[in-house]
């Protein structure tokens, strides 16, 4: 019995989006469910299953299955593929090789044969379920390059065995070290076009190969769209290996003398036998590593320029030491300013800039190769070792025929390469060589010839020439011609528009019509042309003598393009309607002539002169000696401009000549003439240019017009071409001094110091001490200095008035123009004393004096009492009292006084007049005694005859004094003090007043108020009048007898008016000092009042 089993081959589940959509679920679950089956039975039975096809090259399909060894032995396998015209294949082993199948699905039957039993296994196979697998690559070239550590491996892609187009991507794995350590991956793509292709791929190592074993394999991975199967990589080829070259030293480094570019990473390793103590890169030491056991390296990144001679590297170990040298630079920079011309239309020569300097020298420098497109050859720069860093050139034969040229230069070191490419038409690109052996020939006057050498084969082109002309007086001219190029080097030109007799200086240079570059000037050629006869008359003028006696003739020179050759010599004539011609010969070396003539013979004569040269005479200049008078003519003053003096006149159209201006120097003596200037008649004005006028000078100028060959002065001006500050002082002398007066006087500026035209003068003049002031400090700005502005130039003198006498003053004198204020000239000056005012200054005080005595005087005269009331009051002297003195006229032998008779009474009551500590001095005639003691002598005959009776009425305080004595004598007392200021005031005072008063007063006090209580009172009360009081007339009031009787009181009883007893008595009332006019006003105090000094008294 046949158990047929239905597999279906499904693509992997990356290919389920290609799948057809018809496919069901269903069906699905089926073929799953089968497959399931076959598996279980066919492994007891060595039934085929998972069956794979993969294909290599999309032509055959390789397909293999699974079976058990054990029941696959003896097992014959019959392979068909139904409704196919392939034929069934019978084979023991379990894999098969089918071509390739449609895109459909194909069912493929596998019956398995066995003496156990056959067995049917069906699989359905279309392309989705193949994988591509390439075949792994077997044979391909691996080789090294260990100057540069370069691995190149090449192989052939076998392309001829795939029938389309296809997309083939490269692995390659470098391996190194014992443990197969990746170096590096890299991807290559190519693409197989049906042919066997061999491709090359490279790579650097960082290592050095000899240092270390390096591996190489390769697989690849086909990316063909036309197939829609599984894409896979191949499986990786055998590994190959290149080993470093025999080391036949034991102690090598590597790399040997690389050439690196700047900034590149590096690894140096050295082949040793035994450890490494040190590692260096120049001057540095490296930490360093092991490769393996025998090689040890270092690591050095971004490596700077090496010098000249390279960089060194050293291992260093116990016995030995082993090195190598590395050189680092740059790439070539492409070739700047590429520019390639020719000369000479023979050779071309290419110049550029090498740019950057690599750093590289000697044989690993740049190399340059020019090569020529067109005509296929190149041409190599050979280096000139002293232009390293300058243009280099190379120069290339052209090509006969061949104007244009594509040039291409190439630059290469060992790290780098560049190149640049320049297309030119030599045609265009035309330097010619420097022009040489100039020569000048004569044709005429104004006409040369020049020749000149000019290397080089110009014969296809035109040459633009330019040709120099420079003379001294006329400057340089450029002229361009062209000229037609010859294959001979000799070209030449005329030039013609010369002037006659001039020296001339010719050089040229040369290029192409199709402007390129100027060739560089040539050498100078100095040539003299021909002479010719001059071509103009002589500029002429003439001036009579001082004396008149003759005649001075001027002329100006002609200059080099008017004498048209060297003046030999002047001609002069003169001639009248009455005399014949004279003549003369003036050598060339005078501008002048002088002609005896008398200007007082009033004849008009007729000058001509003439140059003469080698060719011929100039046109003859002529002038007449008369001139036509000018009456009114006045001197003008002018001043210049920037660049000359502007003149300006009227029109007048008599003039027919012409105009002259002539000019001097002011202080030249005559003939006045430095030069002068012709303009035409129809002019109104001229601008004088000179170049010998000098700031401050002045000129003197005239101006003639001509009419019919005769001149005329129309104008005399002096003036200054800028004016300037006077380059002296004036100076100037003190003429007379006076009290109060100075008169200075001064002296012209001559002409040569004045500079300008004089405007004025500054005086300045100061008082100060001799030396205390400077000429700079005098300046009209300070408040202590005067000037004067003196503006009249005709003014000579200066007086200055109101000065002080016997005063010193500073003067200083200066001059001024437009041009500014010149120096000054200082002086001091000390004025007269002025007696006068001396006479008058002692005087006057006199007077005032006396007049202020005089007045003083009558007012103290007037005022004397009042003065002698304030100032000096009568002080009463006690001797010289009337009040106690018995004057023989008043106390005896007049009968008509009346004695006050001192009844035998007790008084009752004691008027005190002045209390006073100390009794005044009275004479020894004078006995005062107290009314009781006189009571008891009442038969003394001491007695006077006569009494005086004195009535006044002063103001009476009355107070009752409680006295013991009073007591004793039986009645009562009563005192009656009595002020005596009091009487000089029109009111009495209240008692506090009169206290204050008798206490602050310091003055002549005649009588006080003095309250007696007792006597102890009294006592003490007159210790503190006497301390404050001044005189008092009557006797201390301690000395009183208290127990007098009453004193007789005036017969009025009422009246407070008491007059008892005379001046010569004691117990008298009558005043001191009595006042001359009591209606007159007393001041309340003694004190001094101006207003009183001036305040007249009724009386006076």
């Amino acid at each position: 019995m046949e158990i047929y089993f239905y597999f279906r081959l499904f693509p992997k589940a990356g290919e389920n989006k290609k799948m057809r959509t018809s496919l069901k679920f269903q069906w699905l679950s089926s073929v799953i469910f089968l497959y399931l089956v076959n598996q279980a039975h066919g492994q007891k039975r060595g039934i085929p299953h998972d069956l794979k096809c993969i294909t290599h090259n999309l032509k055959v399909w390789n397909c293999s299955w699974e079976a058990i060894s054990r029941i696959n032995h003896g097992t014959t396998y019959e392979i068909c593929i139904l409704n196919s015209s392939f034929s069934c294949i019978q084979t023991e082993k379990t894999h098969f090789e089918i071509p390739a199948l449609s895109l459909v699905d194909h069912e493929i039957k596998i019956t398995s044969m066995h003496v156990s039993g056959n067995s049917v296994t069906k699989f359905i196979l279309n392309e989705r379920s193949v994988s591509l697998v390439p075949a792994t690559l077997q044979n391909f070239n691996l080789t090294a390059d260990f100057s540069t550590s370069t691995l190149y491996l090449k192989w052939n892609d076998n392309g001829s065995a795939f029938p389309y187009h296809s997309n083939v991507i490269w692995e390659i794995i470098v391996l190194y070290k014992e443990d197969m350590e990746v170096a590096t991956v890299a991807l290559y793509n190519t693409t197989l076009n049906g042919k066997d292709s061999v491709h090359h791929w490279n790579w650097t190592s960082d290592i050095p190969l000899e240092c270390i074993l390096h591996y190489v394999k390769i697989r690849y991975y086909i990316d063909e769209f036309n197939f829609f199967g599984q894409r896979e990589w191949s499986e990786w080829s055998p590994l190959k290996n290149i080993s470093g070259p025999p080391i036949k030293e034991n102690y090598k480094a590597f790399p040997e003398d690389r050439v690196v570019p700047v900034g590149s990473n590096m690894t140096f390793c050295c082949v040793v036998q035994e450890p490494v103590l040190t590692a260096n890169f120049g001057n540095e030491k490296c930490p360093f590593f092991y490769i393996d056991n025998k090689s040890v390296a270092i690591q050095i990144n971004n490596i700077t320029v090496s010098p000249s001679g390279g960089t060194n590297v050293v291992f260093t170990t116990k016995s030995s030491v082993c090195g190598t040298v590395i050189f680092a630079g740059y790439p070539p920079d492409i070739p700047r300013k590429l520019n390639c011309e020719t000369r000479d239309l023979k050779e071309i020569i290419c110049s550029w800039n090498p740019g950057r300097p690599t750093g590289l020298v000697g044989p690993r420098d740049t190399n340059y190769i020019l090569y020529e497109r067109f005509s296929g050859r190149n041409v190599k720069y050979i280096r000139d070792e002293e232009q390293m860093n300058e243009n280099h050139q190379l120069i290339f034969q052209m090509i006969a025929g061949q104007e244009i040229y594509n040039f291409t230069l190439k630059a290469n070191n060992p790290v780098g390469r560049s190149e640049a490419v320049i297309l030119v038409n030599v045609t265009q690109r035309v330097y010619p060589h420097t022009p040489s052996k100039l020569i000048v020939r004569d044709i005429n006057s104004t006409i040369i010839m020049l020749y000149w050498h000019l290397p080089g084969n110009f014969a296809n082109i035109n040459l633009l020439c330019e040709i120099e002309i420079n003379t001294t007086y006329s400057g340089k001219e450029l002229r361009k011609i062209i000229v037609k190029g010859l294959e001979t080097p000799s070209y030449y030109v005329s030039v013609d528009k010369l002037m006659p007799y001039t020296m001339y200086t010719f050089r040229v240079r040369c290029s192409s019509t199709n402007f390129w570059k100027w060739s560089k000037w040539s050498n100078e050629k100095q040539y003299l042309t021909m002479e010719e006869i001059p071509s103009k008359g002589l500029d002429i003028w003439r001036e009579w003598s001082a004396d008149g006696k003759s005649i001075i003739i001027y002329w100006k020179p002609l200059s080099i393009i008017e004498a048209n050759g060297k003046i030999l010599y002047y001609n002069v004539s003169y001639w009248s309607e009455e005399e014949p011609q004279y003549h003369s010969e003036i050598p060339d070396s005078q501008h002048k002539a002088i002609i005896k003539l008398d200007r007082n013979d009033y004849i008009d004569y007729i000058i001509s002169v003439v140059a003469k040269n080698s060719v011929g005479s100039s046109p003859p200049s002529k002038i007449t000696t008369m001139e036509i008078p000018n009456e009114d003519l006045k001197v003008e003053q002018i001043v210049g401009i920037e660049n000359g003096i502007l003149f300006h006149w009227n029109y007048d159209p008599n003039m027919t000549c012409d105009y002259v201006i002539k000019w001097c120097n002011s202080t030249q003596s005559e003939p006045c003439l430095i030069d002068w200037k012709k303009f035409p008649a129809n002019s109104t004005g001229a601008l004088i240019e000179y170049d010998h006028f000098q700031s401050g000078t002045r000129y003197k100028f005239f101006l003639y017009g001509c009419k019919n060959q005769k001149y005329q002065l129309l104008r005399s001006i002096v003036g200054y071409t800028k004016e300037l500050a006077p380059s002296i002082a004036p100076n100037f002398t003190v003429e007379d001094t006076s009290a109060d007066s100075i008169l200075v006087k001064w002296e012209d500026i001559p002409v040569d110091d004045l500079r300008g035209f004089l405007r004025g003068y500054l005086f300045y003049f100061e008082k100060g001490e001799k030396g205390t002031s400077k000429i700079q400090g005098l300046e009209s700005g300070r408040p202590d200095v005067k000037v004067k502005n003196i503006t009249d130039i005709t003014q000579k003198t200066l007086r200055i008035v109101d000065l002080q006498g016997k005063t010193g003053y500073h003067l200083l004198l200066q001059a001024y123009t437009d041009g500014g204020v010149g120096p000054g000239k200082a002086m001091y000056v000390v004025t007269k004393e002025n007696s006068e005012g001396l006479i008058i200054a002692i005087l006057i005080p006199v007077a005032v004096a006396i007049f202020i005595g005089v007045v003083t005087s009558i007012l103290c005269y007037r005022k004397r009492e009042w003065i002698k009331e304030t100032f000096y009051p009568d002080i009463p002297n006690p001797e010289n009292s009337k009040a106690l003195q018995f004057h023989k006229s008043i106390c005896e032998g007049n009968s008509t006084l009346k004695t006050l008779e001192m009844n035998p009474c007790t008084p009752n009551n004691v008027e005190v007049v002045e209390t006073r500590l100390a009794a005044p001095k009275i004479e020894e005639d004078t006995e005062i005694k107290s009314p009781v003691a006189d009571g008891l002598e009442e038969g003394s005959d001491a007695e006077p005859e006569n009494h005086v009776v004195v009535s006044y009425c002063p103001p009476i305080i009355e107070e009752e004094i409680a006295s013991g004595v009073g007591e004793e004598a039986g009645g009562s007392s009563q005192v009656i003090y009595i002020d005596i200021q009091s009487m000089y005031q029109p009111q009495a005072k209240p008692e506090e007043e009169l206290e204050q008063d008798s206490i602050g007063g310091a003055g002549y006090k005649p009588q006080m108020h003095l309250p007696v209580t007792s006597t102890v009172e009294n006592i003490s009360a007159a210790e503190d009048l006497e301390k404050t009081s001044g005189y008092r007339p009557q006797t201390n009031v301690n000395a009183w007898n208290l127990d007098s009787p009453d004193s007789p009181r005036s017969i009025d009883s009422n009246s407070e008016m008491v007059s008892f007893g005379s001046p010569c008595s004691i117990n008298s009332r009558q005043f001191l000092i009595p006042p001359k006019d009591e209606e007159s006003p007393k001041s309340s105090n003694g004190g001094w009042s101006f207003t009183n000094f001036f305040q007249n008294k009724p009386n006076d």
